[in-house]
């Protein structure tokens, strides 16, 4: 069994964001030449979340709309972690919308449904973030 290993670097624009990583992955597969497998994809901060879905701006802005409900940006004061920083909702929100992926890999691919795609969820940005991407197999 190999194993391959790869950071991938992101400069979120904005405070929320949901980047498609789909093509970054899948150029980790292709180079680390591993046939058959199962890859892991996690975000590298606490305040963001690895996920699969579909790639349409409607669900996009449903997400984002719930997300919002469920965890308010605003007020700050409402949330016990804010005094230093003001990121707690983000924290929240990685927290429903969980920290990683695991896809299998058949025939050098990711093995994938009809509508799946990798997203990086952002809730806290505005600066560089990176995602690591694991891969283990033959």
């Amino acid at each position: 069994m190999k194993s391959f290993r790869k950071e991938i670097c992101l400069y979120v624009q904005k405070r929320r964001e949901f980047i498609n990583i789909t093509s970054q992955v899948e150029e980790c597969v292709r180079e680390s030449g591993l046939k058959q497998g199962l890859l892991l994809c996690n975000a590298m901060h606490i305040t963001a979340s690895v996920f699969i879905n579909d790639d349409e701006p409607g669900l996009h802005r449903d997400f984002e709309e719930w997300l919002e409900g469920l965890a308010p940006e605003k007020p700050y004061e409402r949330y016990h972690h804010n005094g230093f920083e003001d990121n707690a909702d983000a924290h929240l929100k990685r927290s429903v919308m969980g920290r990683e992926v695991v896809v299998a890999i058949t025939d050098g691919k990711l093995d994938f449904g009809p509508w799946e795609q990798i997203f990086y969820g952002e809730f806290d940005g505005k600066r560089k973030k990176r995602v690591l991407v694991k891969i283990i197999g033959d």
